[in-house]
């Protein structure tokens, strides 16, 4: 039976494609197309009269269906223009990894599925519309030359609904909100719930003797099976650590993890490892591209790419970039919340798989790092990056957790005394570095005059 992270998995690969929800619709009115016309003419004696949409004439029936194929050709082209367009600007505005955002939306793909689907049906029907001996009405199916009239409407309908959408879309808020809104998701399925004590969780480690285990393949960590996985050690009373995080480069050969007997002081022996080595390679899966399936960080990683591509000196947006800050600022509160840095599986009583994931260290570094450097000359940008600290150390309380907003909080402040700012604005900026040190020492009343 497939895994839920393989059905993830190929969901996602099928869902960021524009191709199959359109093919489904032209395979599905192909099928109409041929279907509607045999209904037309068993029941045409019990239709309603239909010819004022139809036509009465066999001329009629054709003209009409031969102008709906036509149009909907070039309605289907400028859709297909103005998406190429939009993946354009998203690419080269925004980020080049927005592109699985926006070819993903299911408005989309049903609006093109629509126009193409009319077209299929159009051109089908238009086969069955044939020259009687006397040019009898029962050579023009009336019904389905209707039903391709209506969906000629539906069309044009979409199509006024599509362009809303369109303009909708493109906005850099709504992806910012798609993005954050995703990786939420993500978090909360790849990041296991906290424990209510707070207390952590023990981690097996690996032992010196511990035997390697290397990638088979290369490209960017997607996913790892775990369940399965899980089941392999379980049966060979062993314990998989996968020491590479989802979205991690590989190269074939590397390290990838570690196995080791959890019931026995000796390493695995060769049967063993080469079944294990066997279920670590159908388990752990790559890609040539990074996707939310499981790389929580990659939602992250986008966020942050729009708020850099924001700061370049071609674009100069620092507006938008403080937007995106505060979309990451979202996404980590909601990430704190989970556990962090590992997950794992026990079949029983006992630990069988570990897999490394994005400490919040490295998560917080991620959002902070770059909009700091490349926003170094701009106060409202590092304003927003203490407030980022500030909201998100009001969320957690673990010791690691601070230490690393600590952390960072000193590196801003740092960047910020190396600039030509004027007395105003290090104000602004010693202020909300107060708060953050305030929140830090479990006082969440932030200053009035916060620099924002």
């Amino acid at each position: 039976m497939p895994s839920a992270t393989w059905r993830s998995r190929v969901s996602d690969a099928l869902l960021t494609r524009l191709w199959p929800v359109p093919l489904i619709g032209v395979v599905v009115a192909i099928g109409a197309g041929l279907g509607v016309p045999a209904l037309d003419r068993a029941i045409d004696d019990t239709l309603p009269d239909l010819r004022i949409i139809s036509g009465s004439t066999v001329d009629d029936a054709r003209e009409l269906l031969g102008t709906i194929t036509t149009a909907m050709m070039t309605v289907t082209s400028l859709t297909f223009s103005l998406t190429v367009v939009t993946l354009q600007l998203a690419s080269g505005q925004y980020s080049p990894r927005l592109l699985r955002t926006f070819a993903r939306d299911r408005f989309v793909q049903t609006t093109m599925a629509l126009f193409l689907a009319t077209f299929a049906y159009a051109l089908t029907v238009l086969q069955n519309v044939q020259n009687g001996p006397s040019q009898t009405v029962y050579t023009v199916p009336h019904l389905a030359t209707a039903v391709a009239a209506l969906l000629a409407l539906l069309s044009v309908v979409g199509l006024v609904f599509f362009l809303a959408h369109l303009v909708g879309e493109i906005r850099v808020e709504t992806m910012m909100h798609t993005v954050c809104a995703d990786a939420i998701a993500a978090g909360t399925d790849v990041f296991q719930a906290r424990d209510p004590t707070g207390e952590p969780e023990a981690v097996p480690q690996p032992p010196p003797d511990a035997a390697l285990v290397r990638a088979r393949s290369t490209g960017f960590l997607v996913s790892v099976d775990a369940g399965p996985l899980a089941s392999a050690a379980e049966q060979a009373g062993a314990v998989v650590f996968i020491i590479r995080t989802p979205g991690d480069w590989l190269i074939a050969g590397e390290p990838l993890g570690y196995v080791w007997l959890s019931d026995s002081p000796d390493p695995p022996g060769a049967k063993v490892l080469e079944r294990l080595n066997g279920r670590v390679t159908a388990c752990v899966h790559t890609g040539n591209e990074r996707t939310p399936v499981q790389d929580v960080g990659y939602g992250l990683r986008q966020l942050t790419d729009v708020a850099v591509k924001a700061l370049s000196p071609g674009v100069n947006d620092p507006t938008t970039a403080v937007h995106a800050l505060g979309y990451s600022s979202a996404l980590l509160c909601c990430l704190v919340q989970r556990r962090l840095s590992y997950k794992t599986l026990r079949c029983g009583d006992a630990t069988r798989v570990v897999v490394r994931l994005p400490s919040f260290a490295e998560l917080l570094d991620m959002a902070v790092a770059q909009p700091r450097r490349y926003g170094a000359d701009d106060p409202t940008v590092l304003a927003r990056l203490l407030t980022l600290l500030r909201e998100v150390a009001w969320q957690t309380t673990q010791p690691e957790h601070r230490s690393a907003i600590a952390g960072q909080l000193a590196r801003v402040r740092r960047t910020a005394a190396g600039q030509n700012f004027d007395e105003v604005e290090l104000a602004g900026l010693a202020d909300l570095g107060r708060d953050v040190e305030a929140v830090l020492a479990g006082d969440w009343r932030p200053s009035v005059n916060g620099g924002r």
